[in-house]
């Protein structure tokens, strides 16, 4: 049976979060060390890092987590149209002409085009609405991202044809049962692996990144002298960048278990993972730090609790227990009514239990395609995890 068209799963007119997924040829350890050749293409994973993060600092869709493999990647987006509204015609040019040169140039992340070009396109209506519909549209993301790591790759190789193995796989994600799954089967593929233990070991993923800042801010707190780490008294903080909350620091994120040679990488490209119903401003809330779409969360909880779950979640993959419920078993099983056996199997298991679309079994039946209004197909494991069968 076919693959349904992406348009009617998703449409770039509506915000709507999704999990993709692409693949290398024969399935090719060309993101890594191949033991074939015996060569080592792990530099290709920092590629994809650093077009993610023009991707996000330019177009109107939040990067939400992010994992590079020795074959594969996967990605976590939530398109934005809300904030793409927001954005001038002359900024819908200028990030336009960023984001796909006319000209070719040795540094795409700092192409600074004329204004001949901006101009171009503001006085064409048509190709205005074109470009600002493209720019929240996850599969022109997909499309840039894929083009230029499959470029680059065959002129390294001197080789000719396809890199990726087919079109990318996109599944949409209904609720935030389904989004806290997906982000931690995410997060948690190198375990997943047996290519990293831990969280902070877990090199080229999203969780990675996040657990870099907080150490970076603990040493720098630490070393500072006391008149200088009270925030009434900090005269160097500008007014653009607000201090971040204090954390206290995991047991298992110490700056010895870092992996070594590898600097901090500032997160500031991904999308923060606290989503505060109540305290956050309504609305699109659009970033102007330059490097990302937005400052809007997405998850109902902390990124102390976020990863205090993550790290249960591995242990109870690599140790063998899973089904095992601890006794200190973090309270987000009770906010969202899931039992641990039942998200240790999403969690691991989450490619293999959703198709096209991922959620409560409810919400998938209510759900239509958007052009044929056909129902979406639920597998039997995944009604019988879900419904508690």
């Amino acid at each position: 049976m076919a693959r349904l068209a992406r348009c009617e799963i998703f449409d770039p007119r509506e915000v709507a979060v999704v999990h993709v997924m692409n693949r290398v040829c024969r399935r090719c350890f060309l993101l890594g060390n191949d033991p074939v050749s015996g060569k080592s293409f792990d530099h290709r994973k920092g590629w994809i890092e650093n077009e993610l993060k023009r991707l996000a600092a330019i177009m109107g869709i939040d990067l939400l987590t992010f994992a590079c493999l020795s074959n594969h990647f996967h990605l976590i987006l939530r398109s934005r149209p809300d904030v793409v509204k927001t954005w001038t015609d002359h900024e819908i040019a200028q990030r336009w002409c960023r984001l796909c040169p006319a000209k070719k140039c040795a540094d795409p992340a700092n192409y600074k085009p004329t204004s001949a070009e901006i101009e171009m396109i503001v006085n064409c209506p048509e190709r205005l609405a074109e470009v600002r519909l493209r720019l929240s549209d996850v599969s022109w993301w997909m499309r840039i991202l894929c083009q230029k790591i499959a470029i680059r790759a065959n002129l390294e190789d001197g080789e000719l044809g396809k890199f990726w193995q087919s079109r990318y796989r996109a599944v949409r994600l209904l609720d935030e049962e389904a989004l806290l799954a997906c982000a931690a089967y995410v997060d948690l593929n190198p375990i997943r692996a047996a290519i990293a233990e831990t969280l902070e070991t877990s090199d080229f993923t999203s969780v990675q990144r996040r657990i870099q800042s907080m150490l970076a801010e603990e040493i720098t707190a630490s070393a500072q002298p006391e008149s200088l780490a009270d925030p009434c008294n900090d005269i160097t903080t500008s007014a653009s960048e607000p201090r971040l909350p204090d954390r206290e620091p995991t047991a298992e994120a110490t700056p010895a278990t870092m992996h070594a040679g590898r600097d901090s990488s500032s997160p500031a490209f991904l999308a923060p993972v606290e989503l505060d119903r109540r305290g956050d401003a309504v609305g699109p809330c659009p970033s102007f730090s330059g490097q990302r779409c937005s400052d809007k969360g997405f998850l109902a909880m902390s990124l102390d609790e976020y990863l205090a779950l993550l790290d249960w979640t591995a242990r109870q993959h690599v140790s063998g227990k899973q089904g095992a419920t601890p006794k200190d078993v973090p309270p987000i099983f009770a906010r969202l009514a899931v039992r641990p056996e039942v998200w240790c199997e999403l969690a691991s298991d989450f490619g293999r239990l959703f198709g096209v679309i991922a959620g409560q079994p409810h919400r998938i039946d209510e759900h239509r395609s958007r052009r044929q209004q056909r129902p979406y197909r639920i597998r039997r494991r995944t009604r019988e995890l879900l419904n508690g069968d």
